[in-house]
């Protein structure tokens, strides 16, 4: 039999020719590529996020879901209207909502209000209380100008308020 030996020499490159650097444990590579598509989701759905709360803002003042409140006595036993002079939109709706002190009514002053507007269609009848806590009288001016309010059973003791529309 016959044996055969080969013998094959290897070449292992030498790196001594290289200069050593310090960065080994401290410095990191910069990225050269694109942010990752993670982020690009992210600002997108952070984009539509701001659009859903704009839409909806939109649509509940467009439906006048946010009426301005007043409340019919203050929390602190006031004979007031909270606040008592106060600015909205033509078309707002004004809740006038009764809250302590009651029985509280809201009368607009005929002689204060708009020339053509009729205080009878906007006012509660003076004989009309809200007796409860959480009731209710909503009224929606129509007309720019200023209107001036009062409680009936309260407007000796002060309780009167002025609306301003614009």
């Amino acid at each position: 039999m016959a044996t055969m030996t080969t013998s094959a020499a290897i070449t292992i490159p030498s790196f001594t020719g290289l200069k050593g650097s310090s960065c080994a444990r401290t410095c990191t590579a910069k990225p050269t590529a694109s942010p990752p598509p993670m982020m690009a989701v992210r600002a997108s759905l952070k984009e539509a996020g701001v659009a859903v709360v704009a839409t909806a803002a939109s649509a509940m003042l467009a439906g006048n879901a946010l009426a301005m409140e007043v409340l019919l006595g203050g929390s602190d036993g006031s004979l007031a209207f909270v606040p008592d002079s106060f600015s909205v939109a033509a078309g707002e709706k004004i809740v006038f909502k009764n809250n302590a002190g009651f029985p509280h009514n809201v009368v607009f002053d005929e002689d204060e209000i708009p020339a053509g507007v009729d205080a009878s269609k906007i006012s509660m009848s003076e004989d009309d209380l809200l007796n409860a806590p959480g009731e209710v009288y909503s009224v929606t001016l129509a007309e720019k100008g200023t209107y001036s309010f009062y409680c009936s059973p309260h407007q000796g003791a002060g309780m009167v308020g002025k609306v301003t529309v614009n």
